[in-house]
């Protein structure tokens, strides 16, 4: 620790802290434009400068290491002075030539109101100018449809530059010119490619990069803020929902060390506008062949028909990859109360049995924990589309220090170096028999993680796939009592909640293939899975938010609320538990999905004990405690798990695994609602095209 003396204030700080962080450290607030603490240092605005005593000039407080300050000449320690009038000169000055070429457009400026530079001007500018030249000029660019560019406010901070170079692994922006004459460009004027790029406006401190579906729309005073979790995958990044009165206008991110850090990916982000679009705003019923417009009488009175005539062993109930705890759990003592046993909330066929203990689905090692890793082995899965922000924390720890990840599946661009090994379970099987040199690679690894994903899971054989890559994890000590290097990603929200619930099979019940079946079932109860097709001859009753591919089939439809509009409990991939926070109010006659299913419980008179949602969290906290410890961890039994899905029989098959998402952006039904992802959607195969040529 080195002693400092910040405006008076002595403080202790590491050698290795930059002088900005130790000013902060004694309570100094330092302007920026340039820095930001999750990007590696440029110096280029010097908005930062501070004074330090005995430095002939104020010194860049963000590029001035505290190990490289001299002590007094009598040993005193090292004094740095952020208030003094040398300091406040040189911000003014730096201010000042700031604002040579930025058109002073505020009044019109859809920044305006949390911009940076607007702010930082009020603080430490002047109100004059000594410059009267004309200002420069610099011709917009098209860098995709989800970033709009106003360049000529641009300062050069180049956050934008090092955050896609940096932290997405896709460099699509840069400079080019000197001087007066530099300007940030995609080169070629072509989109940009990365899954993560509307995080680069947010890291624009002056208004040059904004969010283009939201720009001149929104003013940020107007907006109630709301904070919440993201549904859009299973990492559950934490987000703030801002709205208009009824209307949802943006979403953000908040920063969760654990998760996100502070970003979110963009379908996260511009799925906004699918929230409103092809909505299911009123129950529906079929007749003749044609859904028509229906009271919640007539919808409960014919699925009461239905249902009453119908043995319990031809009624079944799917949930997709949207639903949240709560309505999982109405719907599976509803079932349980008619004696349903075919029940699966494994929408896209995983063969994971919630018996085999929670370590068997969840992500052990934790998102965060990824930066402890050493080697890394992907099976069956492409982080990049499943999990955007685990594949930005695995990039993160190979930028750390170099990192061996080997990859067996379909190839694919991760934004970091690695190993392709192989196409499907016999490179498993050869990596297992130290037939292949990465082998030794995982078996010299002090800390090795196997990460298992659905592209393995979701397949007959997926139980021996899991049970060989178990088997691995154990042979390659990837599962210890200090490391937990085992982990399966999921990729929808809902997929740990319903297996926590132990929304599978019962004893002699019909899985998610066989519910599907043509003339499996006379009656299905479809909560939001619309990735699947249901055979002909069943009664489907759907329950969802959007007329996707499930309300298309249905005999019945029940509208209910989307993750905005209701205060819900989602578990991430780690196991975390996490709740949404309402924002708005589902339009029309919708309503949330746990008091659908309270109502019906009451037409086919199996009536659910409970009236309001705390109610239900009460009796779900009973049944299952760990649901009540929100954003904490249950951990699984690692090492007992392991063990025993390594003993699983099974022989798996040779066909290649087969990727769990081809297009990143339209995975759900609010994804394919919204016309921003749809535009994104096109552009990403357009950009496939020509690279396959």
């Amino acid at each position: 620790m080195t002693k400092l003396l910040v405006d008076g204030i002595e403080v202790d700080v590491p050698a290795e802290y930059t002088l900005l962080q130790a000013c902060e450290v004694a309570g100094a607030e330092i302007p920026r434009f340039c820095f930001h603490e999750r990007l590696s240092i440029a110096g280029n605005c010097r908005m930062c400068l501070v004074e330090l005593k005995g430095a002939p000039k104020p010194v860049a407080s963000c590029a001035y290491a505290v190990k490289d300050c001299r002590p007094g000449p009598n040993g005193e320690p090292p004094e740095i002075l952020t208030r003094s009038g040398t300091t406040k000169k040189a911000r003014e000055g730096v201010m000042e030539f700031l604002l040579i070429n930025h058109p002073l457009d505020c009044p019109i400026c859809d920044q305006g109101g949390h911009c940076d530079l607007q702010d930082q001007a009020m603080a430490y500018g002047v109100d004059s100018t000594r410059y009267g030249e004309n200002k420069r000029a610099v011709e917009e660019k098209y860098i995709g449809p989800l970033v709009r560019t106003a360049m000529n406010r641009c300062i050069h901070c180049t956050r934008c530059v090092r955050f896609l170079a940096e932290v997405a692994g896709v460099p699509d922006l840069g400079a080019i010119g000197r001087g007066e004459d530099m300007e940030i460009t995609s080169y070629l004027e072509s989109a940009m490619g990365s899954e993560l790029q509307g995080n680069v406006a947010d890291l624009c401190p002056v208004g040059a990069l904004v969010h283009k579906p939201q720009s001149y729309n929104i003013r940020p005073w107007e907006l109630s803020k709301t904070e919440s979790i993201d549904v859009m995958d299973a990492v559950g990044s934490a987000i703030r929902v801002d709205a208009r009165g009824r209307e949802v206008l943006q979403i953000e991110p908040r920063v969760h060390e654990g998760i996100n850090e502070e970003w979110i990916s963009d379908k996260t982000r511009h799925a906004v506008d699918g929230l409103k679009l092809q909505r299911l705003d009123r129950p529906y019923l079929r007749e003749n062949g044609r859904l028509r417009p229906a009271s919640w009488g007539e919808a409960f009175s014919a699925i009461a028909a239905r249902v009453k005539g119908a043995d319990a062993r031809r009624i079944g109930a799917i949930v997709g990859d949207l639903a949240a705890v709560e309505e999982t759990y109405a719907l599976k003592r509803l079932m349980q109360a008619l004696g349903v046993k075919n029940l699966d909330g494994r929408q896209a066929g995983e063969t994971i049995d919630p018996a085999w203990g929670r370590a068997a689905y969840i992500f052990n090692p934790t998102i965060a924990g990824i930066e402890e890793a050493d080697a890394i082995l992907l099976v069956g899965t492409n982080p990049r589309l499943e999990a955007s922000l685990l594949n930005v924390r695995i990039r993160k720890r190979w930028r750390m220090a170099p990192l061996a990840v080997g990859l067996i599946g379909e190839p694919a661009d991760l934004t970091y170096p690695h190993t392709y090994l192989g196409a499907g379970p016999e490179t498993l099987s050869d990596l297992a028999a130290g037939r292949h040199s990465f082998a030794e690679v995982l078996k010299g690894a002090e800390r090795p993680l196997v990460i298992v994903g659905a592209g393995a899971l979701a397949r007959p054989d997926g139980a021996a796939i899991l049970s060989a890559a178990a088997a691995l994890a154990w042979e390659i000590g990837a599962v210890t009592a200090e490391w937990n290097g085992f982990a399966v990603l999921q990729n929808a929200a809902a997929r740990v909640g319903a297996l926590d619930l132990g929304f599978v099979p019962a004893e002699g019940g019909l899985d998610l293939a066989g519910m599907i079946a043509p003339g499996a079932l006379d009656v299905v109860f479809n909560l939001g899975a619309d990735e699947v097709e249901i055979g002909p001859g069943a009664f489907v009753i759907y329950q969802g938010t959007h007329g996707d591919r499930g309300a298309t089939r249905a005999d019945v439809i029940l509208p209910g609320a989307a993750y905005t509009e209701k205060s819900a409990t989602y578990v991430n991939l780690e196991g975390r538990v996490q709740t949404t926070n309402r924002a708005g109010f589902p339009p029309g006659d919708a309503r949330e999905d746990w008091a659908v299913l309270r109502a019906l419980s009451d037409v086919v008179g199996q009536r659910l004990p409970f009236d309001s949602l705390s109610a239900l969290r009460r009796a779900l906290y009973t049944d299952h405690p760990h649901f009540a410890a929100l954003d904490a961890i249950e951990p699984g039994d690692v090492v007992a798990t392991v063990g025993q899905l390594a003993a699983l029989s099974g022989e798996p098959a040779k066909a290649p695994f087969a990727a769990a998402i081809r297009d990143f952006y339209l995975t759900n039904p609010i994804a394919r609602a919204s016309r921003v992802l749809a535009e994104c959607s096109g552009l990403a195969r357009g950009q496939a095209l020509e690279a396959a040529e």
